[in-house]
Order: C-alpha cells, then sequence, then structure tokens
C-alpha cells in the first residue's frame, strides 16, 4: 500500500508524463504543420450515437481522432491539458471557443406492446405518472428531465436508476417501466417526443469546445464545424 509521500509522488509523475506526451504531441503538430492526431472527450451517449459514427465517415487524409469518455467536467479539465476537442452536453465557460454541433431530443422509450406505443409523444404530467427508468445524475438527458418536472411541480410514480444507457433500454423493452434518454434506439422500442412548454420537445444541445489558445484552434473549429453538419445531415437538425 503506497504512503501519503508515494500518492504524492505518483501524481506528481503522472503529470510529469502528461507534459512529456503534451510536448512530443505539440512538436509533432508543428512540424507537420497541423495535427495529425485529435484527442477528443465526449460523454458515453455522444461518443456512442454521435462520434462514432462520424469517425466512420472519415478517411486516412483526415487526421487520426481517438475519443476518451468524460463527464461534463471531466472533458474541460482535459481540455487544460491532455484532450484538444470536447463535445459537451452544455455550453462550455466563456474562456473556451465553441460551436454548437446539434440539438438532439430526449426521448420516453416504451416497449412495442406498451399502452403508450401508438403514440407519438408524451407531455410531462403523463409522464410522472409512469413508472420511469432514468440514468444517473451525471447524464444530461437526467437532469434535464429532472428539472422540467420540478419545475412542473410534478413527481415520477415511480423510477429505477442506471448507470448505463443500454441497460436503461433493455428495462424498458422488458416492460419495467418508461426509459428516459437521449440515445438512438434499441430492442425495438417506440420513441416518444417529450412536451414541454407550449408544446416543444425536451431537447439536449451538444457542444464542441476547445482551447482559444490552442496551436491549432482553426483545425479544431473546422472539426467542429464538420460534426456539425453531419448532425445537421444525420438527425435533420439546426
Amino acid at each position: 500500500m503506497l504512503t501519503a509521500a508515494g500518492r504524492a509522488f505518483l501524481s506528481a509523475a503522472d503529470d510529469v508524463l502528461a507534459a512529456a506526451e503534451n510536448a512530443r504531441s505539440l512538436a509533432d503538430a508543428l512540424a507537420a504543420g497541423r495535427l495529425e492526431r485529435i484527442r477528443m472527450a465526449a460523454p458515453t451517449t455522444t461518443l456512442t450515437d454521435v462520434i462514432a459514427p462520424f469517425l466512420a465517415t472519415l478517411d486516412v487524409s483526415d487526421p487520426l481522432i481517438t475519443v476518451r469518455e468524460a463527464t461534463y467536467s471531466q472533458a474541460l479539465s482535459a481540455l487544460r491539458s491532455e484532450r484538444d476537442l470536447a463535445v459537451i452536453t452544455a455550453p462550455p465557460p466563456r474562456q473556451f471557443a465553441s460551436v454548437t454541433v446539434a440539438s438532439l431530443p430526449v426521448w420516453a422509450y416504451v416497449s412495442p406492446s406498451h399502452r403508450l406505443a401508438a403514440e407519438t409523444s408524451i407531455t410531462l404530467t403523463d409522464l410522472a405518472r409512469e413508472p420511469l427508468v432514468l440514468l444517473h445524475d451525471h447524464f444530461r438527458a437526467r437532469t434535464l428531465v429532472d428539472e422540467r418536472l420540478a419545475s412542473a411541480g410534478l413527481s415520477p410514480l415511480d423510477v429505477i436508476e442506471c448507470d448505463h444507457p443500454q441497460v436503461a433500454q433493455a428495462l424498458a423493452a422488458s416492460g419495467r417501466g418508461v426509459a428516459v434518454l437521449s440515445d438512438d434506439p434499441r430492442f425495438d422500442l417506440v420513441p416518444l417526443r417529450i412536451l414541454i412548454d407550449g408544446g416543444a420537445d425536451l431537447q439536449l444541445t451538444l457542444h464542441a469546445a476547445w482551447n482559444r489558445q490552442h496551436h491549432a484552434a482553426t483545425q479544431l473549429a473546422s472539426v467542429a464545424e464538420r460534426l456539425a453538419l453531419f448532425c445537421q445531415q444525420r438527425y435533420k437538425t439546426i
């Protein structure tokens, strides 16, 4: 077991190694005149449903993009050191450059045999009457629905919490409740739009963010714009 001094040394060693990797990456990029590799951070659902399909459209003439799963706070922290670009589910602080990538619906998923399966939408009032399968609150879809229910003075009938979106969808498919999340559909689930103020859909907005002082800021902005165009074509968004 490490002592306190040992843990401090290990943390310092990790910082040194990260700095060395950043220096090597910078040297390679400066020598090439552009980034050959872009290190990205994104939350789980965004990585699976947005980033991975986008990467599949690139070719060998594009930079190699590698992605690490990260929450909002983890992604912003990583932009200060080991990540070049982050796709996050809330606007970044103003110190970062950013573009809006997409506005995507937060769905209420029901099984094909559910009594609401013939519907295309559900109100917050009706949603609160159902047992809900929700992700933990570090997922933006969860915080959005919590905020909307609270502002309407509503509480869910019952809640099952999950750590992973696909598990939430599997539980909905097995009839355990209505899964609320922004993921693409699986298990033949039926997606219902969640109606909020004035009949608008509950939506989650994705933002691409990067350090304004990044030596390849122009290139990162270009990649972010390409990602936004991809999302517009794939999801018919913004």
